[in-house]
């Protein structure tokens, strides 16, 4: 069937793919009409305050323990999890990388995931791992759960549909999708080849930020989130279930597609958002706001203000402020990013920085606009100026992001970034006060 959806952050939802298949009045009525099982999934701990409570009733042709065969321990390739410290020979300090090349082979998202840092520790439902996501081909009954965290995919490169339990979800360039942990999906090619970042967030759920002064409206608005309505699979016959647990990947062969979910209703699903319809705020007089007023969505942490990750975007906007240096400034800063860019070009970074391409700015190391960014910005006439034709985002986290083996290692990595910092002058004169 045709995708279909529901629009809503946060909303409690209900969906049903047959005319009365959700029980009315009762979450786990003695008989579910179908012939249904009733099964309910919590994101969150049962007794978590009403606002932070997430659980669905799944109403489906099988319950998931009817899955729980024997599990046999897999191959996880190069998919890391925190802590991993391996033994990358790669010294502290700014990283930058090109695009990675496709990858030869069939790559499907079981095997075409692989990990450029991680930071925290999965095991106590702290931080994050980033990952780069290449596929050349869809999973056949094959699905998989992850355990250990929530998935953000970010659509760089070609088109993708997630078949989830809750039903069909496609992104493109520009769009996101969240799997929430726990939920069981698989991942199909629309057209060709596609290639995505992936944040993999071990604490609690991505959420909308608070807005505080900004008030009711701009940033990214919860109507234009969207769930997937509820579409089944009744499907006889052999499937592989795949299921990240602990850091490793586990596989159970079951006898039955397990995306078998007739009706659901409840606030915890999978959900995607377009980015092009996010509502940047800004200084319209002078100086240059934190990043953080670009922050799409947040997993917080026990510590008020502090996230465990933030999703931050640079779309495009316009650039009005007076007697302001524009682009970000050089800081040093808690929180460690992880950058990339969608497409266009990012104005911190003209050159060297590229779609497809990468960055890592670690916790308490210094970073900025290179040299030609600098002298470009320090001396440009400030006129409006619209950014247009530029999608660039951060996956930030309170914790050091570590580099993998493999991200240290690949050929795609600019051993010679700091040394575009290296032409910044030294414009100090003791004896001339104002600026030239």
């Amino acid at each position: 069937m045709a995708t279909a959806y529901m629009s809503g952050f946060g909303n409690s939802f209900e969906t049903e793919a047959l005319p009365g298949a959700l029980p009315v009045g009762r979450n786990s009525p003695q008989k579910v009409n179908y012939g249904l099982y009733a099964e309910q999934l919590s994101g969150s701990a049962f007794t978590a305050p009403r606002a932070a409570n997430e659980r669905s009733w799944l109403y489906r042709i099988r319950p998931t323990v009817r899955y729980m065969a024997r599990f046999k321990r897999v191959d996880k390739g190069y998919i890391r999890t925190a802590p991993a410290r391996e033994d990358g020979d790669v010294p502290i300090g700014p990283m930058r990388w090109s695009p990675v090349p496709m990858p030869a082979g069939k790559l499907t998202f079981l095997n075409g995931l692989h990990t450029i840092t991680t930071a925290g520790d999965a095991e106590t439902l702290t931080g994050m791992a980033s990952h780069l996501l290449f596929i050349t081909s869809s999973m056949t009954r094959e699905h998989i759960s992850n355990a250990d965290g929530e998935f953000l995919i970010v659509a760089q490169e070609g088109q993708l549909r997630f078949r989830t339990e809750f039903g069909v979800i496609d992104i493109e360039p520009g769009e996101i999708c969240i799997i929430p942990r726990g939920i069981v999906f698989r991942v199909e090619l629309i057209g060709g080849p596609a290639r995505a970042y992936v944040c993999e967030n071990y604490g609690g759920g991505f959420t909308l930020p608070d807005r505080g002064p900004i008030g009711a409206n701009c940033l990214a608005n919860p109507r234009d989130f969207l769930a997937p309505v509820a579409s089944y699979e009744d499907i006889e016959g052999p499937h592989s279930l795949f299921v990240k647990w602990g850091g490793e990947l586990h596989k159970t062969e079951i006898a039955q597609s397990p995306l078998d979910v007739v009706a659901w209703h409840g606030n915890y699903y999978p959900y995607k958002y377009d980015l092009r319809r996010y509502s940047p705020v800004g200084a319209i007089g002078f100086d240059h706001p934190d990043p953080s007023i670009f922050t799409v969505l947040t997993a917080p942490s026990e510590t008020p203000g502090t996230a465990n990750v933030d999703f931050v975007i640079f779309p495009e906007r316009w650039l009005v402020g007076e007697n302001t240096f524009r682009p970000p400034w050089y800081h040093r800063n808690i929180m460690s990013e992880f950058m990339g860019l969608v497409y266009g070009v990012y104005d911190a970074k003209p050159e060297g920085f590229v779609p497809g391409g990468f960055s890592l700015h670690n916790q308490m190391l210094p970073h900025g606009p290179d040299a030609d960014a600098f002298e470009h910005a320090s001396n440009a006439e400030l006129k409006p100026v619209k950014l247009t034709n530029t999608l660039a985002f951060m996956f930030e986290t309170r914790f050091r992001q570590r580099v993998t083996e493999y991200a240290a290692g690949l050929a795609s990595r600019q051993e010679n970034y700091i040394d575009c910092w290296s032409g910044l002058k030294k414009h100090f004169d003791p004896e001339q006060r104002e600026p030239k």
